[in-house]
């Protein structure tokens, strides 16, 4: 009788992490973050057809990198999941938190049972009534969950974006300064993003009840070329009479 081949479940469960970070560092980066009217999603993508940022509910967003066919499903798992809840119970019942311990779930029981994780990983952001109140949610490809209250970065070189965003990051800042915060950090000092290399979306208490909406290139290239009001004020004023 043949023996079945061994592997120690700690090599098991070392390989499975190591082959999804690799296939998660492979895509592009995105950032959420939150600003003074709600949460700005950002993501570099250069695709107009293949979306990495998209609403589950009506203050709910979600935001994926890695294997685009795997977190699209479960983009579209949180979304039924969304529904259903709403219409059984009532639409307030549907939050953050419980969708990204169902996001959980799912992701821990693939990583622990199946052959091959999935390569991802996942952002659910949620609005409140006022900015104290807004959930930001990190989801690994392990089913780990993560609360922030500030910033999230997922994705290729997410420990040098995360450092370059930490250092400016403004918690009031309007949506055009954070939009400029998170094409600044996605970018780095070698790079200059352009609209077309981007995905921008956002959560805004001042939207009604479907908060979510989208930024087209020409919104972003406008909030990309404003000059911030401190620096136009430095150096700019009238000069002095002598």
């Amino acid at each position: 009788m043949t023996m079945p081949y061994y592997v120690a479940p700690e090599q098991a469960m070392k390989d499975k992490a190591d082959f999804a970070r690799k296939g998660i560092a492979r895509g592009r980066s995105a950032v959420v973050l939150t600003f003074d009217d709600g949460v700005l999603l950002c993501a570099e993508n250069p695709s107009t057809t293949l979306r990495k940022l998209a609403e589950i509910y009506d203050r709910i967003a979600f935001a994926g990198v890695g294997k685009f066919n795997e977190f699209d499903q479960l983009r579209i798992a949180g979304i039924r999941h969304a529904d259903l809840k709403g219409y059984s119970y009532s639409r307030e019942d549907v939050d953050a938190r419980s969708l990204a311990n169902q996001y959980a779930q799912i992701l821990g029981q693939i990583f622990t049972h199946e052959m091959k994780p999935m390569e991802v990983e996942i952002v659910v952001a949620e609005i409140g009534d006022e900015p104290s109140r807004d959930q930001l949610f990190h989801i690994r490809y392990d089913g780990t969950v993560i609360d922030e209250t500030r910033f999230i970065v997922i994705g290729g070189d997410s420990e040098s974006i995360a450092g370059r965003l930490s250092a400016s990051y403004q918690p009031l800042s309007s949506l055009d300064e954070a939009l400029r915060i998170a094409v600044q950090a996605l970018g780095g000092p070698d790079r200059v993003l352009i609209p077309d290399e981007l995905e921008v979306a956002y959560l805004s208490r001042s939207n009604g009840r479907r908060a979510f909406r989208r930024l087209d290139d020409d919104r972003v290239q406008q909030a990309l070329s404003a000059i911030p009001a401190e620096q136009a004020t430095e150096g700019g004023g009238s000069t002095p009479a002598v």
